[in-house]
């Protein structure tokens, strides 16, 4: 090939490796979004100015640290293993010489409230791999850690494993809460930078259940945890949930168990995920109530009246433990109930109809506000609940198809694969209510970190007028899309004759 020639055409990364531009704008967009409170911060760790060398040594070798604070007086330095390179060169014994003798003893320090643009900046401009990190705007308030330019960077460049390492690695409840509170900012990043809604999902999930499983395994007994399945349902057993909206998880306790510490591991659990920034479930289906926490002989009773019984709210508890996903303990416990359930409902297809009726719960009259959605005006402009109207009937249909048909997948799009193989639906059918749920899920989204960023508690509500042209029209179609599969579903399932 001449100098003149073009350059060949590699084609595209292969698959597996991210595009190199895309990585690096996504790592900027951390930089630039993200607080260095957000990033994981090593817990300071403090030596006094007169220890020896070979003290301080041994202190780093059983805390497993590299580095120190030297407290000498009034001042604080820290001691690095560049430090301890610079004394070796000193020429005399390392246990006569004491740490305030080599220590760097004007540090960087950047607040906490920085953005971690500036403290990489101030990293490289300086030549240093950690600073301080101090509360308050003015950089003088206490320590709550230290930043290394090493965690900073992985934390950019892969956001979402750095915290399923940290919740891995947590070694107390404490520790693990300040991995889960980085979630939120995960998203928003993702978000900022056009990530699917559905790869956002599954990351969330992910690491929401990393999260859940380390709690349990901080708080319960290893007795309790060999003995019980603890589940998560409703929108995250789907995988389905992004922004924390609330929680629903049950604790299934194999037949004859019991332990005298059970309820106050259960209340204690809740507790930690409320103060994790999981809001609790306003229905309380959390493992704290007696409920939601039972042998499986309590959980197959609660089976029967759910599916047999004249409670209203049967069919609802009913469609939440459908979307149950093991998040730790005996996934058998689990699986007994879901066999039991099938052999239940096996000759029932007046309960699958009466199941499936839900989707007619929230509607909207003929000609209603969907249709002026693109011009909108007076108080069909105020908000819009896009789980009533969209996300609901579309999931819950899926969801009664699935029951109805043995379909044992867990998320509403996985269901309408199976569903799709099955010949229970037409696969353009199944292609828009795919596209259906992620404009949803994408508007929901968009809209809680709006309420979030205004300091409101993110809910179902969208507001249409704070919407592009393209994003109304998008939400218009979507709503058509269920609005016909509702129709579809009316007729298979003759909902008028009820």
């Amino acid at each position: 090939m001449s100098e003149t020639d073009p350059p060949a055409d590699d084609g595209p990364p292969p698959r597996g490796r991210a595009d190199p531009a895309r990585r690096e704008r996504r790592e900027f967009i951390s930089l630039m979004t993200s607080r260095v409170r957000d990033a994981p911060l090593r817990e300071p760790f403090y030596v006094a100015g007169g220890t020896d060398l070979v003290s301080l040594c041994r202190q780093l070798a059983r805390a497993g640290r590299t580095g120190a604070l030297v407290r000498d007086g009034d001042r604080l330095g820290i001691f690095t293993t560049t430090d301890l390179r610079d004394a070796l060169l000193l020429g005399r014994a390392p246990e006569t010489i004491e740490a305030r003798e080599v220590a760097g003893f004007a540090p960087l320090s950047v607040s906490a409230d920085d953005e971690l643009f500036d403290a990489l900046i101030l990293m490289l401009r300086h030549g240093f791999h950690r600073v301080i990190v101090r509360e308050g705007p003015d950089r003088a308030g206490p320590i709550i850690g230290i930043l290394t330019q090493l965690d900073l960077m992985a934390f950019v460049a892969n956001h979402s494993q750095l915290i399923a390492l940290e919740a891995g690695r947590a070694a107390t409840v404490e520790e693990l809460g300040a991995a889960a509170r980085q979630i939120e900012g995960m998203i928003r990043v993702l978000a900022e930078d056009g990530a699917r809604v559905e790869v956002i999902a599954g990351l969330v999930g992910g690491l929401n259940r990393r999260v859940f499983d380390r709690l349990w395994t901080l708080i319960a007994p290893e007795e309790i945890r060999a003995n019980s399945c603890l589940v998560v349902m409703g929108s995250e057993g789907r995988g389905e949930q992004i922004i924390r909206t609330d929680q629903d998880n049950a604790l299934i306790l194999r037949d004859g168990f019991t332990h005298p510490g059970l309820e106050a591991a259960t209340e204690a659990f809740t507790r930690a995920l409320i103060d994790f920034g999981y809001p609790p479930c306003e229905g309380g289906i959390m493992l704290s109530r007696p409920l939601w926490r039972q042998p499986v002989a309590g959980f197959r009773a609660a089976l029967l009246d759910w599916t047999q019984g004249g409670a209203a709210e049967g069919p609802m508890y009913l469609a939440i433990f459908l979307d149950a996903a093991v998040v730790a303990g005996d996934a058998r416990l689990l699986g007994e109930l879901n066999a039991y359930l099938r052999r239940v409902l096996a000759t029932s297809d007046a309960f699958h109809a009466r199941f499936a009726a839900a989707i007619q719960q929230f509607g909207e009259a003929e000609g209603g506000w969907w249709r002026r959605l693109p011009g909108l005006s007076g108080k069909e402009a105020a908000e819009v609940d896009l789980k009533k109207l969209g996300i609901f009937p579309l999931v819950h249909g899926v969801r009664a198809l699935a029951l109805r048909y043995g379909i044992e997948a867990l998320g509403t799009e996985e269901r309408l694969g199976a569903l799709r193989e099955a010949g229970r639906i037409e696969p353009a059918r199944a292609r828009d209510l795919v596209d259906a749920l992620r404009c949803l899920m994408r508007l929901k989204l968009s809209g809680n970190l709006r309420q979030i960023e205004a300091g409101r508690a993110p809910d179902n509500m969208l507001r249409p007028a704070e919407l592009g042209t393209l994003e109304r029209q998008s939400l218009r179609d979507s709503l058509a899309i269920v609005r016909e599969f509702k129709r579809w579903l009316a007729l298979l399932y003759r909902l008028d004759a009820l």
